[in-house]
């Protein structure tokens, strides 16, 4: 009589590593959560040497390996980059350096935004180094090619965000400052290039006005991630078993803590991370 099959494995128990420069990536993590939710979840904040946006890629190569290898370590099954820049300059090291382990990095969202925008007049807001990389570069080549793109370099916005008061008059001024040429150039839509600007995404509309489209690459990522299970998006169901959510940080664990509540709706875990 034959031996009874071994069980097939869980993809709802693969262990999801998350990894942001800062705390911007708190956003990807809770769509993941939404989407994905019986999934275990551990987040690393990269705090203490952010933004990245404003490092060399030697250094953004450099740390980015460093995380993943911490997540790796811990059992993640999956590794999302969830920070633009990141993805740009480190993530074909990362998957070179684990190919064993899939790996979804997060991009500006051109594709979608020239299927969105009905004049094809599209800003981008973004760090510098994500907007002057080659990879944004050959995003822009093989879907904005009909369309007119505005870059917008927002230096310091991410830090400002990162700071975690996301109605201070200070940030508020230099979202106005960072969408001003972008109203001049008439875009009809805007690509939120960072993890960090969904969170002040209330901010940039008011600044660019109800008629103009926002779109960020959370929920794509999400998606993907599922696919990448072997799960589709659109068939998951609703599950009471959620899985545990562990956060961790390279700076401040207090303020870690503090942002957390205030930003993301599920408990977590919140502690150092053991990467310096």
């Amino acid at each position: 009589m034959p031996s009874p099959a071994a069980p097939l494995h869980d993809p709802t128990e693969t262990l999801l590593g998350v990894f942001d420069s800062g705390l911007g990536g708190l956003s990807v993590l809770s769509a993941l959560h939404d989407t994905l939710p019986a999934n275990p979840k551990l987040y690393v904040a990269d705090s203490a040497h952010a933004p990245y946006g404003e490092r060399s890629d030697a250094f953004v190569t450099e740390r980015t390996l460093k995380i993943g290898e911490h997540l790796v370590d811990a059992g993640a099954g999956l590794i999302v980059v969830a920070c633009n820049t990141a993805t740009a300059v480190a993530v074909a090291a990362l998957r070179e350096r684990w190919p064993g382990v899939p790996v979804v990095g997060v991009e500006p969202a051109i594709k979608p935004a020239v299927k969105a925008s009905p004049t094809g007049r599209i800003g981008v807001m973004a760090t510098p180094m994500t907007l002057r990389s080659q990879k944004f570069e050959r995003l822009v080549e093989a879907h904005g090619a009909q369309a007119t793109i505005v870059r917008q370099p927002c230096p310091g916005l991410a830090g400002q965000i990162e700071r975690g008061d996301l109605d201070s008059p200070e940030l508020r001024a230099m979202i106005d400052g960072f969408c001003e040429p972008l109203r001049a150039a008439r875009v009809d839509t805007v690509v939120l290039g960072c993890t960090h600007y969904p969170f002040v995404s209330r901010h940039i509309q008011a600044a660019m006005g109800p008629q103009v489209r926002l779109i960020d690459t959370a929920w794509p990522v999400a998606r993907q991630t599922a696919r990448l299970l072997g799960m589709d998006p659109d068939l998951i169901q609703a599950t009471e078993r959620l899985g545990s959510v562990r956060l961790q940080t390279t700076g401040d664990v207090a303020h870690l803590r503090e942002v957390a509540s205030l930003w993301l709706s599920f408990p977590c875990e919140v502690g150092a991370a053991p990467v310096m």
